[in-house]
């Protein structure tokens, strides 16, 4: 109730500008180890146990600020980044648009961050701390050697983070979406898990994540499924942003970038449903996009999401969203029968 109050003066400021005031404003936020976790909405996948399904995607905490506080908004999980090996300053401004009209985003960000040395800083000094924090990891825009880049990544965030997602699927860094093509995506995948292993002793290694498109075709997800089985990746992450535009009513519907938001649930949706019946349920599902209210995870996890993940709603439904959906999903476990999420996930 009250962010609706003070949501149409933040939404007169402009829209990067309002979203480095939220992150400044987390800087204070609260500290997980005072919220307590719901039995209920616990599950586990790729060895991690998560207290709740519900994460932060990655974009919102692109330098490892705020993941704490994060977690105290009643995330289960935080993903912060994406981090390249060297500082950038991403593409020109503005490049960050609210389409208030269809509770989208468009941006065009272009991974801009503070690079790999000064969010190691950050993520050791929370080392030890509760709270499952995973780690966006991407390639500079001028790398001479992409793959390079995104072991160079793995190698230092591996002893930071509670799983690696790499991050081949953005729309706003050019060639990068290439990196789905199969013989690419063999060649990184080995190079991020030869680097993963160098860095970590066995018993500590974390899982590989990958994160891919929507815009993708049928023989796509029938390989990226096939790779993300035979290398043992701990989850697929479904998905990033659309370069696809369906019916939008903003006057920013036709701004360059990837669209975001409720206009990318259905889509969204059914590419989970795809890589759901492409790896037959051998790799865990996380279900990112246009997830909104409780409703909109539960469909997601009934249709095989282990996970689900949001940034753009709470732009819209503001800092509670986590806790709402939580509240949600334990009323609709019970409504359906399940004893667990574990339970529900695939059961559509």
């Amino acid at each position: 109730m009250l962010y609706s109050f003070f949501r149409p003066a933040l939404f007169r400021i402009d829209a990067e500008k309002a979203h480095g005031l939220a992150v400044k404003a987390l800087k204070l936020g609260s500290n997980p180890d005072a919220q307590k976790a719901d039995p209920a909405l616990a599950t586990e996948v790729a060895g991690i146990a998560f207290p709740n399904p519900v994460g932060m995607a990655a974009g919102f905490d692109k330098d490892g600020e705020v993941p704490d506080a994060l977690l105290g908004l009643g995330f289960g999980f935080a993903e912060v980044g994406s981090i390249t090996p060297l500082p950038q300053a991403g593409n020109p401004k503005p490049r960050l648009f609210r389409l208030e009209e269809d509770k989208a985003v468009i941006n065009r960000m272009g991974f801009n961050n503070g690079g790999a040395q000064a969010a190691v800083y950050r993520l050791e000094a929370r080392l030890g701390r509760p709270g499952v924090v995973g780690i966006n990891i991407g390639a500079n825009k001028d790398s001479n050697d992409r793959v390079a880049d995104y072991a160079i990544m793995a190698r230092l965030m591996a002893p930071l983070a509670s799983y690696l997602a790499v991050n081949i699927s953005s729309p706003n860094t050019p060639g990068l979406r290439a990196l789905q093509d199969e013989s690419a995506l063999v060649g990184l995948l080995d190079a991020v898990i030869e680097a993963r292993d160098a860095a970590c002793s066995e018993a500590v290694r974390p899982p590989v994540f990958l994160k891919v498109a929507p815009d993708l075709e049928p023989a796509d997800i029938d390989a990226i499924a096939r790779i993300a089985i035979e290398k043992g990746l701990g989850a697929l992450i479904v998905s990033n942003t659309t370069i696809s535009r369906p019916a939008l009513a903003s006057v920013h519907r036709d701004e360059t970038g990837g669209l975001s938001g409720a206009p990318l649930r259905d889509l969204a949706q059914q590419r989970l449903r795809d890589f759901r019946q492409a790896t037959g349920g051998a790799v865990p599902l996380i279900g990112v996009g246009g997830i909104a209210t409780a409703d909109d995870a539960w469909a997601r996890i009934r249709a095989g999401a282990s996970l689900v993940q949001l940034y753009s709603a709470m732009v819209y439904e503001g800092p509670r969203i986590a806790r709402s959906i939580g509240k949600g999903l334990r009323e609709l476990m019970r409504r359906d029968g399940f004893a667990s999420i574990a339970e529900a996930v695939g059961s559509e």
